[in-house]
């Protein structure tokens, strides 16, 4: 068969119905082949699958009242699912983590818990949560297939991540153990897309509401994409939609992405 180029994005919404102006837009400017969605901020009822589908994608989604929820598109297609939420503590009911395949990759998108504040119980939660994926993503990293993990990691991996690492040195996005967990992962097999492509240029995916940050560039790469070795060997480009940050109304967080050849 032919080789195909995918425009594989992740993209934490911060609210799917208060910014589906937004995602629209995007969609209809850039024409993401595979999306994965964050930060839903809605149940499954709300979820806006009637204008997803006009705008030509595909939606399989896992909502919540009031936050969490997580969500794959698939353009011009219908994502097959093959996981809802990760296993090994049933008694966890956040919706994080959704996994299904789209346009012949296994695609996962995630919303790994932010921690804060930290020491404590969400800490706690955190770390677990990192636990359980590391696990399941060893059955996924030596699949034949390619397969990409992609989402809102909440972890900033290098002080080169981050504007000013000294403001955020108590926050759970930076601490030791979560760096170290996110290190063991990408020791699995895993490349790290945008690292991968910018080297040592500095590039982040969020910027807070604060002090006119998102325009003077004060960032955070906490929004990744990680590769298996079946998908990275295509790997042709990398970039971050800094313009939808910029937009009115926009979440803090910019739509993240990769060009692969499959």
């Amino acid at each position: 068969m032919p080789k195909k180029t995918l425009k594989l994005a992740t993209f934490n919404v911060n609210g799917i119905n208060t910014r589906l102006q937004n995602l629209l837009r995007w969609l209809e400017v850039e024409q993401p082949d595979v999306v994965a969605l964050q930060e839903l901020k809605a149940t499954d009822t709300a979820f806006p699958r009637a204008e997803i589908e006009a705008a030509g994608y595909g939606a399989i989604w896992q909502g919540q009242q009031s936050w969490n929820g997580v969500a794959l598109l698939g353009r011009d297609t219908e994502p097959v699912e093959s996981r809802r939420g990760l296993p090994w503590d049933p008694a966890d009911t956040q919706s994080r983590y959704l996994e299904a395949a789209i346009h012949g990759v296994v695609v996962a998108s995630l919303y790994l818990p932010n921690g804060n504040p930290q020491p404590g119980p969400k800490f706690d939660y955190k770390l677990g949560w990192m636990q359980r994926l590391n696990r399941h993503s060893r059955s996924l990293v030596e699949l034949p297939h390619p397969v990409v993990l992609m989402g809102d990691f909440n972890v900033i991996p290098t002080d080169d991540d981050v504007y000013d690492p000294k403001s955020w040195k108590k926050d759970a996005l930076i601490q030791p153990e979560t760096r170290k967990a996110f290190s063991e992962l990408l020791q699995q097999g895993w490349t790290d897309a945008l690292r991968d492509v910018f080297g040592q240029e500095r590039v982040y995916t969020f910027w807070d509401y604060f002090r006119h940050h998102a325009e003077r560039d004060r960032g955070l790469r906490i929004d990744h994409l990680l590769l298996n070795r079946k998908l990275a060997g295509g790997l042709k480009e990398a970039g971050v939609d800094r313009w939808v940050r910029l937009e009115p109304h926009a979440s803090d967080h910019a739509p993240t992405w990769v060009k692969v050849t499959i």
